[in-house]
C-alpha cells in the first residue's frame, strides 16, 4: 500500500499545541508552525482503523496490557534493532518524560548529581532541578558538522560522583544516531564508577537513510544491567496524544523499585487507546515507516539544497536520525532573541530556540520536517525572501 504524506491536513482548532498555541508562543497566530515534535502527516490508518474497532464496544472500563501489547514490542525491538528483551523487563510510563522523572524519582536521592549532555532536550533539565538534582553538564562538541561526546570531562562528573546519566539517543537535537563504539566508551566510564545510564530511544525507529540505531542495552549484559531504555511509538506514529510509552529494566532491583514508584502514584494503568495504538503500530507499522523515512529523507535533501543554494551562511547539521534539523544561524550575528523576533515577525515561520536546548544552542534553531514537502518549500521560500531584505537594508544602511 502506497500512503500519502503530502496531504495538508488542516490542525487548527482539535486543542493541538503546535498549532493552537502559536499565539501563547510566538505572538502570531499566524506563523508556520515547524517546532513541537510530532508530524503533520495522519495517524496510520491500521491505528485508528485499531482504534475505531475498539470504539465499537460500548464500554470503556479499566482496562490492562493484553500479551499482544507485549508481544509487539519484543518482536518489533528484535527486528528492528536486533535486540533480545524479555517481556517481564517492560514496564510502563504515561510518555518519555513522566518515565524521566520517575526514574530520577525512584532511583537516586535528593541532591544527587545528574549528567545531562547539552545542547539536548531541555525537559532533560528540569528532570533534574525540579526534583531536588544537581545537574551536571557534560557539553557536546560540535566537530566537522557532527557531536561528539568530550568523555574527558564525562569521566570527571562521574569520578566526583554523579549518580545518573540521561543520554539522548539518538540525539535530539543534533540528530547523532550514536555509534556503538560511542556508546560502549559512555558505558564503560558510566559503569566504572557505578552511574546508572537513563537512554531516551524515543527517535530510535526514526534513523535515516543509510545509519543505524544501536539501543544502549544491546551492547551486552552488564551495560544492560545499567541501563534503563525508554522507547515509545508517540513519535515515530504520530501518537503524542495517547500518552503511552516503555520503560524497559533488566535489572531486577531497579524494576522494582520502578514500578514500586509507579504503583504508588497509580499511573502504571495506562488508557484503552494507548494500549491499543501501540499493539497496532508494532505489529503493522513496517511499511508506513519505510515509506515515512524515504519522504523525510527527501525533505532533508531539498533543505539541504535549498541552504546551499540560497542562504549558505545557515548551516545545517544534517540529522542521521529523527525528523529535525539544527540550523546554524551565527553567521547573520544576531543575538538570539532578535533571530527569534526576526524569523516569526519577517519570516513568519515558528522554530524552536536553540537555547531551550542549553549551553552550546547559542545561534541555533530547531526545525521539523515531518510536514508535507510543500509546506517546506513555502517556509525555505519566505526565509530566503526575509533574509534578501535583512541584507539589502543592511547594504543601504552601511553605503
Amino acid at each position: 500500500m502506497n500512503y500519502n504524506f503530502d496531504d495538508q491536513i488542516n490542525r487548527a482548532g482539535t486543542s493541538c499545541v503546535k498549532y493552537d498555541l502559536r499565539k501563547l508562543f510566538f505572538g502570531n497566530e499566524d506563523v508556520i508552525p515547524m517546532w513541537v515534535a510530532d508530524m503533520d502527516f495522519a495517524t496510520p490508518p491500521f491505528i485508528l482503523d485499531a482504534i475505531r474497532k475498539r470504539t465499537e464496544h460500548p464500554v470503556l472500563g479499566y482496562t490492562f496490557r493484553s500479551d499482544d501489547y507485549y508481544e509487539s514490542i519484543v518482536n518489533w525491538v528484535q527486528r528492528r534493532h536486533n535486540w533480545n528483551l524479555k517481556r517481564e523487563w517492560i514496564c510502563f510510563s504515561p510518555g518519555i518524560v513522566p518515565a524521566i522523572n520517575l526514574a530520577v524519582l525512584a532511583l537516586t536521592k535528593p541532591g544527587d548529581r545528574i549528567i545531562v549532555q547539552p545542547p539536548v532536550y531541555f525537559p532533560f533539565f528540569t528532570a533534574v532541578k525540579n526534583n531536588g538534582r544537581v545537574l551536571c553538564h557534560n557539553q557536546l562538541k560540535l566537530v566537522n558538522g557532527r557531536y561528539e561526546m568530550d568523555y574527558a570531562n564525562l569521566e570527571m562528573h562521574c569520578r566526583k560522583g554523579a549518580a545518573m546519566i540521561i543520554i539522548s539517543n539518538p540525539h535530539n537535537p543534533g540528530g547523532n544516531a550514536w555509534q556503538p563504539e560511542e556508546l560502549k566508551k559512555l558505558a564503560d566510564i558510566c559503569l566504572k564508577y557505578n552511574v546508572l545510564m537513563i537512554s531516551d530511544e524515543i527517535h530510535c525507529d526514526l534513523v535515516n537513510i543509510g545509519y543505524k540505531h544501536t539501543v544502549m542495552a544491546s551492547l551486552g549484559k552488564q551495560i544492560a544491567d545499567n541501563t534503563i531504555t525508554m522507547i515509545a511509538p508517540s513519535k515515530t506514529f504520530n501518537l503524542a496524544g495517547l500518552s503511552t510509552a516503555s520503560v524497559i529494566i533488566s535489572n531486577k532491583k531497579l524494576r522494582t523499585t520502578y514500578n514500586k514508584l509507579l504503583q504508588n502514584l497509580h499511573v502504571d494503568m495506562g488508557n484503552v487507546f494507548g494500549n491499543i495504538a501501540s499493539a497496532a503500530a508494532y505489529t503493522f507499522g513496517e511499511e508506513w515507516l519505510t515509506q515515512l523515512l524515504q519522504y523525510i529523507d527527501g525533505n532533508i535533501n531539498y533543505l539541504q539544497v535549498f541552504l546551499k543554494e540560497h542562504l549558505p551562511e545557515i548551516t545545517m547539521v544534517r540529522p542521521e536520525a529523527t525528523y529535525m534539523a539544527w540550523l546554524d544561524f551565527s553567521a547573520w550575528q544576531m543575538s538570539d532573541k532578535e533571530l527569534a523576533k526576526f524569523l516569526v515577525k519577517e519570516a513568519g515561520i515558528g522554530l524552536n530556540p536553540g537555547i531551550q536546548f542549553g549551553r552550546g544552542g547559542q545561534g541555533f534553531m530547531r526545525i521539523n520536517l515531518a510536514c508535507p514537502k510543500s509546506t517546506l518549500i513555502v517556509a525555505l521560500d519566505k526565509l530566503r525572501e526575509s533574509s534578501e531584505k535583512m541584507k539589502e537594508a543592511k547594504r543601504l544602511h552601511n553605503s
